[in-house]
């Protein structure tokens, strides 16, 4: 009895190692690199919508705070006017050499 048990025993362990196995092999093969590529692909694709999506929710509202301001008469303020005003401003900061010739 205890011969069949360890038997019983030794064939799970056999079979678990082999599936393992042929798992890693599989892993390394043409096909098993290819499949390993889309799924990963497939999740950059993922990623990269739900991005998209974030960006264009963030315009939505955005926008529409803008059109409440304007239904409202309100003025609106907008953060980034005087970076728009003078668009070289930065430039001259950052290289003061080149904007004194």
């Amino acid at each position: 009895m205890k011969r069949l048990f360890w038997l019983g025993i030794g064939l799970a362990v056999g079979v678990v190692v082999v599936r393992k196995a042929t798992r890693a092999a599989h892993a390394y093969t043409p096909a098993g690199i290819a499949d390993n590529l889309s799924q990963s692909a497939g999740g950059l694709v993922e990623e990269l919508r739900s991005f998209v999506a974030d960006v264009r929710a963030g315009m939505a509202e955005r926008e529409q705070e803008i059109h409440e301001a304007f239904a409202h008469g309100e003025a609106f303020d907008d953060q980034f006017a005087e970076l728009r005003g003078e668009p070289r401003l930065g430039d001259r900061d950052i290289f003061p050499e080149e904007h004194q010739r």
